[in-house]
């Protein structure tokens, strides 16, 4: 139904009192739904995507991975921060070099559940 302003109101007031009592109860708070927000964010770039399929393979520096992509290192560099400060990806040391990998198998999840709806 629609008011003399076109605004779409419903034609009752709590009609399903249950389940908006339910869903308000079980609704994450606002600042874990803004993180979740801002963690698929960080999913919206395909240079993004294209560093973490390579690093499902193997752990790699930024040499190999900006190689592989045919990008300059800088380039891999910025993304490879937003992905480690998105908890998405880790690094550790050796020597000079610094490798990077996967934080966890819920990044893969996460792509992998991606791939699948866009296969559908």
């Amino acid at each position: 139904m629609t008011d003399q302003n076109g605004v779409e109101r419903c034609e009752f007031i709590h009609a399903h009192e249950d389940i908006v009592e339910k869903v308000t109860r079980d609704m994450p708070d606002d600042e874990i739904l803004y993180d979740l927000a801002e963690l698929f964010k960080i999913f919206g770039d395909s240079t993004r995507i294209k560093i973490l399929y390579v690093l499902f393979e193997s752990e790699m520096c930024v040499c190999d991975i900006a190689q592989l992509l045919n990008m300059t290192q800088s380039a891999i560099s910025h993304q490879l921060r937003a992905l480690k400060q998105s908890k998405l990806v880790k690094y550790r040391r050796e020597g000079k070099t610094v490798f990077y990998s996967l934080a966890d198998g819920h990044v893969r999840t996460i792509i992998d559940q991606g791939m699948e709806h866009v296969a559908e």
